[in-house]
């Protein structure tokens, strides 16, 4: 029996039975080798090899400068900018709750950590202004995605390292499609708000409130311009950007907003390198994963198949979304990607797809996973922060899923909205 049967049959056995997805990769691999009589140290050098990448590095600096914004009051007054410019208009909470998102996922990187922060504060307020619970916790589940687009991302970082190209092209390559899908999710807030009735909260902020929102908030909102304008200035890499942000952060929470305390350090570091650990061992266990698929010439394989089924080339990328948005709903993002990169640079080469591009539309797919059943992170951690059961979350989410289906197809169909800006 070969190894890439071994390989596929037991992965399929260990996701259907429950095991969590970076030991199912694993373990599916081990025992791969086994069968192959292949050395086991194959194992830790391909683990290794996985991670082994300077550009990796800006994980945890992204995911540490997130948690820092959190405890440091940013992302507070990054929502009070939000709703002092937009809160009146009708639908205007929800419409906060996406423009914050999107300031947020500038700094971030990561979807749940979006939901979480934006989450917290919004949804108590969406309620006290009338907003419905169950929208509310669908509205910041979905929101999520935008932190993922949106550079900087820390999927983006991992797409690029392995399809070996810039990190900084594609992250200029998600500037329009995270502009894009704000807007939509902002028009599909306002419908939903004009349909159930949700009342405006408020006038229109005078023009000296939204001046100390702005001059509150301005030291949070110079921190994306920092990160991109350090990247494309030639300042720093992606990397050393990230590091630069966390130190800003720091400063900025300590000494400017001052809501930063010494004690709260411990739990910031602990749940950055939580998240970090979670990441590297995916990407590791990944790494050795798909190396034995290459070497069984499965990624070959596949593409052949794949595009056996049409000549068509919008016929090809239409079922590649399909195929990517079944595998993000149901599997963890950085998990597929490693496994399927060498698959879907295999397609994107064989229709004449730009890298950055398929990069992007790839991202994106993954990104949207993240508000699927049955997965979807952001919905999980939407049900954490408003005690809504999971499938209602999921069921109010669906309009806003549908909206950024449709910015996926634009920007699939459309290379200006990925390319313009490289």
């Amino acid at each position: 029996m070969s190894m890439g049967i071994v390989l596929g049959v037991c992965f399929v056995v260990f996701f259907v039975i429950g095991l969590p997805l970076p030991f199912a990769i694993a373990l599916s691999s081990v025992l791969a080798l086994l069968v192959g009589d292949m050395p086991l140290v194959l194992i830790a050098q391909r683990m290794y090899m996985g991670t082994d990448s300077f550009p990796m590095l800006a994980i945890p600096f992204f995911v540490l400068s997130g948690e820092i914004m959190l405890k440091g009051g940013l992302s507070k007054r990054l929502i009070q900018v939000a709703n002092s410019l937009i809160g009146h208009l009708t639908g205007g909470l929800a419409m906060t709750s996406v423009a914050s998102a999107a300031f947020f996922g500038a700094i971030s990187g990561s979807a749940p950590a979006t939901t979480a922060s934006i989450g917290s504060i919004m949804v108590p307020e969406m309620k006290k202004a009338g907003y419905d619970e169950d929208f509310s916790a669908a509205l910041v589940a979905s929101v999520g995605p935008l932190g993922q687009i949106i550079p900087p991302s820390i999927p983006m970082v991992l797409w690029a390292t392995m399809a070996g190209i810039s990190v900084s092209d594609l992250f200029l390559a998600g500037v329009f499609p995270g502009i894009l899908m704000a807007l939509a999710l902002c028009i599909c807030s306002y419908i939903i708000a004009k349909r159930r009735g949700f009342r405006r909260v408020g006038k229109r902020a005078p023009a000296h409130e939204v001046f100390h929102a702005l001059k509150e908030g301005i030291w949070a909102l110079l921190m994306p311009v920092i990160i991109l304008g350090s990247i494309y200035g030639g300042v720093c890499s992606p990397t050393e950007a990230g590091g630069v942000v966390c130190f800003y952060a720091l400063f900025v929470g300590f000494f400017i907003y001052r809501e930063l305390k010494i004690k709260d350090m411990m739990g910031i570091l602990i749940n950055t390198v939580k998240t970090t650990a979670m990441v590297v061992f995916m990407v590791g266990c990944a790494n050795l994963f798909g190396w034995i698929m290459a070497s069984e010439q499965l990624p070959a394989k596949m593409v052949s198949g794949f595009l056996s089924v049409s000549g068509n080339k919008f016929v090809i990328l239409f079922l590649l979304n399909v195929a990517l948005l079944i595998t993000g709903a149901l599997m963890d993002n950085i998990s597929a990607m490693t496994i399927l990169c060498a698959v879907l640079t295999g397609i994107g080469s064989a229709v004449g797809m730009d890298p950055i591009q398929l990069g992007a539309i790839i991202v994106i797919n993954f990104a949207i996973g993240n508000i699927t059943p049955p997965v979807g992170y952001t919905l999980y951690v939407a049900a954490g922060i408003t005690g809504q059961p999971f499938e209602r979350i999921a069921k109010n989410a669906m309009p806003m899923l549908l909206c950024e289906i449709l910015v996926l197809l634009i920007i699939t169909y459309i290379p200006f909205f990925t390319l313009a800006l490289i």
